[in-house]
């Protein structure tokens, strides 16, 4: 077992691409890396394939090509192919209330709240303003109903809220009222299971031995100015779930939170977004779906997240701040410390960055900023 500062590489990096794989050491060295993978796809073909590190925070367990991490809202990206794939199959319209659905969540003066304004984070509902236990997350029917009669946190219409946990519980309550299943449950039988792409939400114990432990960060994230929104989504004791342990954690679908899969599947799914709607060189949704998903639904100051962001249906697009590469045409999400996945429709690219030393920064961490940069001085 290899223990020095700078572990040994492994995986595939085609010819042209060794930068990338310096980039990724590099990581080791200046930003205290444990373990770690990315992917690159070109054209549909996995030009990189690499990990490095260990699983664990002891440094006492490899990490494998199978090693699964959770991606935390990295996943957000996936669980909008899902949305798209309803709105393709005419179950869902993107500009159609979300009360169409779900008649109850109308109350509070919501009624008009399209499916994609609350894909987009304009809902207002950020978090949960009821006082709660942070384990009532584990209970869906529970938050439904709390988010269904909870006033909006903002004026509607008025721009975006990031919406980190949340988001997931109307994405997930849309896609059972009309298809019968929840996102997880599409993944596993229609997307990921029939094509073994190890990506999940809703992780079954059988497959916890194989996930990667997770440092937490040194230092608290920088929100800006604290409002409601923000101190709701992310800094009240009942803001993300918990209470319930590591191994019910994985196991429950929180489509927004808690998707664990490997860089090379997150680069595959991504390629929905970058080869015209299809994945694996197969129709997944229409080319006009599509369009419909990644197209500006709103861009200005976030209410919740320090940043300008341009959204579209449930992924960052990449018009600014740019913190997947150069084209901005590219769509993406991040996750709670440190991972994410992009998609660029001008190359056909896709790639995606995971590990397991989580740090403080909510989009734009410099370990991924630098292997992008790395991938588009390749090209």
């Amino acid at each position: 077992m290899n223990t020095t500062s700078t572990p040994a590489l492994n995986g595939h990096v085609a010819p042209g691409f060794e930068p990338v794989a310096d980039a990724f050491l590099a990581n080791w060295t200046d930003h205290d890396e444990i373990g770690a993978g990315f992917a690159l796809s070109l054209g549909g073909e996995l030009v990189v394939n690499i990990h490095a590190g260990w699983a664990d925070r002891k440094k006492s367990v490899d990490w494998a090509a199978d090693t699964l991490v959770p991606v935390y809202s990295t996943g957000k990206a996936i669980a909008a192919l899902v949305m798209a794939r309803l709105v393709d199959r005419g179950l869902l319209a993107y500009d159609a209330p979300v009360a169409d659905y779900w008649p109850e969540f109308g109350a509070g003066g919501k009624s008009a709240v399209t499916v994609a304004q609350a894909l987009s984070h304009q809902a207002g509902l950020s978090g949960i303003a009821e006082e709660m236990d942070a384990g009532d997350w584990f209970d869906a029917a529970k938050i439904e109903d709390r988010l269904a009669r909870q006033l909006p946190l903002w004026e509607l219409g008025t721009g975006s809220g990031y919406h980190p946990v949340t988001f997931g519980f109307i994405a997930d309550a849309l896609a059972r009222r009309t298809d019968g299943r929840s996102i997880g449950a599409i993944l596993r039988e229609e997307v990921c299971g029939p094509r073994s792409i190890d990506f999940h939400v809703g992780l079954p114990e059988s497959e916890h031995a194989r996930t990667a432990e997770h440092a937490m960060p040194r230092q608290v994230p920088d929100l800006g100015e604290p409002n409601l929104p923000r101190e709701l989504a992310f800094l009240k004791p009942w803001s993300s779930p918990g209470r319930r342990g590591a191994t019910e954690w994985r196991k429950a679908e929180f489509p927004a939170a808690n998707a664990h899969a490997t860089a090379a599947a997150l680069a595959r799914l991504m390629m929905v977004y970058a080869d015209h709607g299809r994945l694996d060189g197969k129709r997944f949704i229409s080319e006009a779906t599509l369009a419909d998903l990644v197209k500006e639904r709103v861009s200005g100051p976030d209410k919740v997240l320090p940043f300008d962001l341009s959204w579209g249906a449930g992924v960052m697009r990449n018009t600014k701040p740019g913190f997947y590469g150069p084209t901005p045409d590219t769509v993406g999400h991040s996750g709670w410390g440190g991972s994410c996945a992009f998609a660029d429709p001008v190359h056909n690219l896709t790639g995606a960055y995971v590990m397991n030393r989580q740090h403080h920064h909510l989009a734009g961490d410099p370990r991924p900023v630098r292997i992008i940069e790395a991938v588009y001085g390749c090209l």
